[in-house]
């Protein structure tokens, strides 16, 4: 992985009691070692693979002022983010979830591309053998399940000040209250709603579909290339351009994917993230609630799988080997 640490530090948060978060600052910035650079590739590895909300400063972010201030050579890098963690610490203490952690700030470049990255990581204990044979226990950083982190893209945010996206952020295991006090720390609002241009892609499709007048075979398979170039895009890390996209649908009645969503007037972004679970409606039906969770393919819709809108019942014509297996189990017991 090409990522170049330019400036990385690390500060604590403690929970002493109930109502106090405490701080321990460090008064210098960590060496960019082996280890610090293997943390970092990791934590960017798993950011990047998450689906992310997009954002942009607010007119009265104080975060926006002191890092362009600091960008500008007016603060050091060390001073911003120990200030930085105190305003975190005030924000954070707000909430009765407010927990301890170690608040990371790295200022790195991958792709040429310049990222201020701030999270709040948990440690986690766990075990180990030592080279003597003994078994004692070991504390380590839990990248996999961070949710507390933002990445400001410095590079798009200096060259492209009117973006809506160059801040991102998590929603985080803890429910929407995790974004409000990072975007209240950060001053920062929603920019662009990626699941929304997502929706809009499939109801595009499915207009589409209908405008054209596809039959059901066409259709499934209209929408099974949309989720291939789609899927390839997420792959890859590029994004969906509509465009782009059309050029590798056919098309019918000398009408063209992108000439229709112009016509008709949909609001796409030049380009925007493709959202996995949005997009896996092209090809399948989901859902869950009331103890019951189901998915299935889209092309057993009325073959396998049939569904009466009016008692609002499924019925499933064979069913897996494996779950005919426990039920016939199951009913061996009665």
């Amino acid at each position: 992985m090409s990522l170049d640490i330019d400036q990385i530090v690390v500060h604590q948060l403690i929970k002493r009691d109930e109502d106090e978060l405490s701080l321990i600052l460090r008064d210098s910035l960590l060496s960019p070692t082996h280890e610090v650079e293997v943390m970092l590739e990791e934590l960017h590895r798993v950011y990047s693979a998450k689906n992310k909300a997009y954002g942009l400063f607010n007119e009265e972010s104080e975060l926006r002022d002191t890092l362009r201030e600091c960008r500008g050579g007016q603060q050091d890098f060390l001073a911003f983010t120990r200030a930085a963690t105190g305003r975190l610490r005030d924000e954070l203490a707000k909430y009765p979830f407010a927990e301890g952690g170690i608040v990371l700030f790295a200022q790195y470049r991958y792709l040429a591309v310049e990222y201020l990255l701030i999270s709040v990581l948990n440690s986690q204990s766990s075990m180990r053998v030592n080279e003597a044979l003994e078994i004692s226990t070991t504390h380590y950083l839990d990248i996999n399940h961070a949710d507390i982190v933002a990445r400001i893209d410095l590079t798009e945010w200096e060259t492209q000040p009117d973006s809506t996206r160059y801040l991102t952020f998590l929603r985080g295991r803890v429910g929407r209250k995790v974004a409000d006090f990072f975007m209240d720390f950060l001053g920062a609002s929603q920019g662009l709603d990626a699941k929304a241009q997502n929706r809009t892609l499939l109801q595009a499709v499915d207009d589409y579909c209908e405008e054209v007048s596809l039959d059901k075979q066409s259709r499934q398979e209209y929408r099974q290339q949309v989720h291939q170039y789609c899927s390839d895009q997420l792959k890859s890390g590029d994004e969906i351009t509509i465009t782009e996209l059309s050029h590798q649908l056919p098309e019918v009645n000398e009408q063209s994917f992108v000439g229709f969503t112009e016509q008709q007037g949909y609001e796409f972004e030049e380009s925007f993230p493709a959202d996995r679970s949005t997009l896996r409606q092209l090809t399948k039906f989901s859902g869950s609630g009331g103890g019951l969770t189901m998915n299935f393919d889209a092309l057993l819709l009325n073959e396998r799988i049939f569904w009466d809108p009016t008692t609002d019942t499924l019925t499933i014509k064979g069913t897996p080997p494996n779950l005919r297996d426990q039920l016939q189990r199951r009913l061996k017991e009665h």
